[in-house]
């Protein structure tokens, strides 16, 4: 099985390939064995001390760039994790490049997975971005999509682009909404969400920390662990169960800035966080409050998807997985 994941030199890019080389492969039939025998990790740089491992290629260039995708693609590929974006203030401060990447590039991979000789399975990264402006208490399987943000909408687009050609049966495609990934490792990045990571992180490091939004501001999140499981098992699962709904909502835990460094300071300790100051970035504010915070995901929950417990244990798991 040849598997390519897009933004595979970023974080989510690095661990998804680190979770299915340990793997083997995956579990589900996506059209060959289901054994791995390459994977194409694509992007634009690649990280130094990255993933290695023989079973491993990677192809750096433009993911918009038409015979750059073309190279990638030539051979047979079975099954697909695009992952590659421009992040969530980045896109909303470059209109053109986040439309350039977010959807130009996402269509010449869908062009490219068409081209194969039998459908690809792809997943694709969505995001709680995708809901916005007035929203019930509980965004449930049934709330309309609504962006306010020119990432929320190319996500959008992007999540009917791959329902069209699903139902075409030029590809088998699956969306992920996936919650605001936390903690993080590494440095800040554009996302909007990125401070609460960062203010988890860096205080646990003995660093300072930017809180851009008030204590009472709310996130749907989710740790790297279950973001990680919550791709492969789109991937894996059989289409039937997507049926014509190609999009799910991901499971997540609701947290406020105040819970989080709460959870901070038990964990931490008081020291930890008094390395947080805050100062007010209404743009960073505009586009995280208008994200649903709160999520009813039933149909996740009945195809067997997990849930982090709490965010104590979101901490704990970053304390112990970090470099």
């Amino acid at each position: 099985m040849r598997i390519v994941i897009t933004g595979g030199g970023g974080f989510l890019g690095q661990s998804v390939a680190r979770a299915l080389l340990a793997r083997g492969g995956l579990g589900a039939e996506p059209g060959a064995s289901t054994e791995l025998t390459e994977l194409v990790l694509v992007d634009q740089v690649m990280p130094q001390g990255g993933v290695a491992d023989p079973r491993v290629r990677q192809a750096t260039g433009d993911i918009a760039d038409r015979a750059f995708i073309k190279r990638v693609f030539a051979p047979p590929t079975h099954a697909v994790f695009h992952l590659a974006a421009v992040v969530s203030a980045g896109a909303e401060a470059d209109f053109d490049l986040g439309y350039r990447v977010n959807l130009d590039a996402m269509r010449l991979v869908l062009e490219a997975c068409r081209q194969q000789s039998h459908p690809a399975r792809l997943v694709f990264t969505s995001s709680v971005a995708a809901f916005g402006g007035e929203l019930p208490d509980i965004v449930n399987d049934a709330t309309a999509a609504t962006p306010q943000s020119s990432y929320g909408a190319q996500k959008v687009i992007g999540e009917l682009l791959v329902a069209d050609y699903s139902r075409k049966g030029y590809l088998d495609g699956r969306c992920v909404r996936l919650p605001t990934i936390v903690v993080r490792p590494g440095r800040p990045n554009r996302a909007a969400s990125g401070f609460m990571s960062s203010i988890l992180r860096e205080p646990l490091s003995g660093e300072s920390a930017i809180c851009p939004v008030p204590l009472d501001a709310r996130m749907w999140i989710s740790s790297p662990a279950r973001a990680v499981d919550a791709l492969i098992r789109a991937m894996e699962l059989p289409a039937a169960l997507w049926g014509s709904n190609r999009t799910l909502n991901a499971p997540g835990i609701t947290v406020s800035v105040a819970e989080a460094l709460a959870a901070l300071a038990r964990i931490g300790g008081k020291a930890c966080v008094e390395r947080v100051r805050f100062e007010p970035d209404s743009a960073i504010e505009k586009i995280v409050l208008s994200w649903p915070a709160r999520f009813a995901t039933a149909r996740a929950g009945a195809l067997g998807f997990g849930v982090d417990s709490g965010i104590d244990d979101v901490i704990n798991l970053h304390r112990q997985t970090r470099p």
